[in-house]
């Protein structure tokens, strides 16, 4: 590898996965339109997603390997929630979201040049009823503005949460079951001493 992995995102949250398992990176944060296509199945979302933010930070490092992901929650009524825009859009997500369980969809891309890996995890997440003023009252935490579905399980957002089945760090945003893999096919290790920080 001619330098550090290249993380195309600005999630603190991604960052903090690959420093835990030891992978060398530096960031660089991308910004791609993020609508579904029509009729378009969120598996196939995520991946296309996750290819084309890997594509615009392969502008800047033509030569490096690039990682990025992307995640979709999907409701029991399979409606498909990013990132809340607002107060009420957050609200309302997460009443839809209690005392049901949903999908938590990530797909991943590891690209170099013109060599391209992907793939996803499906993690499917409990949450326990909860009113309109508990909403609201996370809302006010600043957690749930920049998340998919509008909460983080690893942060205050765990107290809403009954039980998952699945990558609890797929549901953070970067499922290490499904990376590791990635990495392991492209000669990149893990468990390396020290990481590049930018």
């Amino acid at each position: 590898m001619s330098g550090p992995l290249i993380l195309a995102s600005a999630s603190p949250r991604r960052a903090e996965i690959l420093t835990q398992i030891g992978v060398p990176f530096v960031t660089c944060p991308t910004d791609i339109d993020e609508t579904a296509m029509p009729g378009e199945s969120v598996e196939t979302l995520v991946i296309r997603l996750s290819h084309e933010k890997a594509l615009a930070a392969q502008q800047l490092h033509p030569t490096r390997w690039i990682l990025a992901s992307d995640t979709v929650v999907v409701s029991q009524h399979h409606v498909l929630f990013g990132k809340p825009t607002d107060q009420d859009h957050a609200i309302e997500m997460l009443m839809q979201l209690s005392g049901t369980e949903h999908r938590v969809v990530t797909g991943v891309a590891i690209l170099q040049g013109d060599q391209v890996r992907t793939d996803m995890s499906v993690t499917h997440v409990t949450m326990t009823p909860f009113s309109r003023d508990t909403a609201a009252a996370y809302w006010r935490t600043g957690e749930p503005l920049g998340k998919a579905g509008g909460y983080a399980i690893q942060g205050y957002g765990a107290a809403l949460i009954r039980a998952i089945r699945g990558s609890y760090t797929g549901v953070v945003g970067l499922p290490v079951d499904v990376v590791v893999p990635l990495l392991q096919q492209c000669n990149i290790g893990i468990w390396q001493p020290h990481s590049v920080k930018e």
